[in-house]
C-alpha cells in the first residue's frame, strides 16, 4: 500500500521533510540517476531511495521513469546535451533534478548556464533547492505533449 497525503505514512512532508520529501520524491516512484560518481552525496542517494522504497535506476533501465536525477559538474562537457540525454526515458510532465556542486564548490555550475541551457534542451526551470552540504538541486520539467 503505498502512502497518502494524510495517511499512514512515517515519512515527513512538512517543512522539516529531508531532502528527497522536500523534492517530490514518493513511495513507487521510478527514479533514474545518471551521472553518478565517488562526489556524489551518497546520505542525498539514500534518503531518495528510501523515499522511493527502491533503488534507483540506471541509464541502461529501458523503461519509462517518473523522475530523472541528473549529477552534473562545470567539467562533464555541454550541458544542453547531458539533458537532452536525460530526457531519453522520461514520462512526459516528469521532472530531472539537476544536482549541481554549490556555487563556490569545485566543478560549481554557473547558474546562468543552467538558466541557459534548459530552454535549448527544451525544459523549463522551476525550481532551486539546496539539498545537501555540496549540491544544490533544480527542477527542469518538460512541457507535457499534447495529444
Amino acid at each position: 500500500m503505498s502512502a497518502t497525503a494524510g495517511g499512514g505514512s512515517t515519512q515527513t512532508d512538512g517543512p522539516d521533510a529531508g531532502p528527497a520529501a522536500r523534492l517530490g520524491f514518493t513511495s513507487g516512484m521510478v527514479v533514474q540517476e545518471l551521472g553518478w560518481d565517488n562526489d556524489a552525496d551518497d546520505e542525498l542517494r539514500v534518503a531518495i531511495e528510501d523515499r522511493i522504497d527502491a533503488d534507483m535506476v540506471d541509464g541502461d533501465y529501458g523503461n519509462v521513469v517518473d523522475a530523472v536525477v541528473l549529477w552534473w559538474r562545470d567539467e562533464d562537457g555541454d550541458l544542453v546535451d547531458g539533458l537532452v540525454d536525460a530526457l531519453t526515458d522520461l514520462v512526459g510532465g516528469g521532472a530531472i533534478w539537476l544536482l549541481t556542486p554549490k556555487v563556490g564548490r569545485p566543478s560549481a555550475v554557473d547558474p546562468a548556464d543552467i538558466a541557459e541551457a534548459a530552454p535549448i534542451a527544451g525544459l523549463s526551470q522551476t525550481t532551486t533547492a539546496s539539498v545537501s552540504k555540496d549540491w544544490s538541486a533544480t527542477r527542469l520539467i518538460a512541457p507535457k505533449t499534447i495529444a
